[in-house]
């Protein structure tokens, strides 16, 4: 089942006010950025963050599951907790990079 408009939408409302928070559809699915970082991963109405040592101790009880085949292993956030998803997400924010820009591989 792949994750419904209406999630994408609740997801961002949840964690308004932690930054400029975009989504972007991706193989099916949706990326959520703040401030131009990938914050979450959303597969299958559930939200997914990674495993990283800045948000371990908050995370300590969450949940874990793979977002898709293949992928590592990530926290499961309950994003119906908005306080405790903007905890989250606000951790996440500073050690998160920018992505950079992909060079275009088109070949003439």
């Amino acid at each position: 089942m792949a994750t419904t408009a209406d999630f994408i939408e609740y997801v961002c409302e949840q964690i308004t006010g932690v930054g400029a928070v975009r989504y972007q559809k991706m193989f099916g699915e949706y990326m959520v950025y703040v401030n131009e970082k990938p914050i979450l991963l959303v597969c299958d109405n559930t939200v997914f963050v990674k495993m990283l040592d800045c948000i371990r101790e908050k995370m300590r009880d969450a949940e874990k599951g793979f977002p898709y085949g293949g992928a590592k292993e990530h926290y499961i956030l309950d994003i119906d907790n908005s306080e405790f998803s903007k905890e989250v997400a606000a951790l996440l924010e500073p050690v998160i990079p920018i992505p950079k820009p992909r060079k275009n591989s088109l070949r003439r």
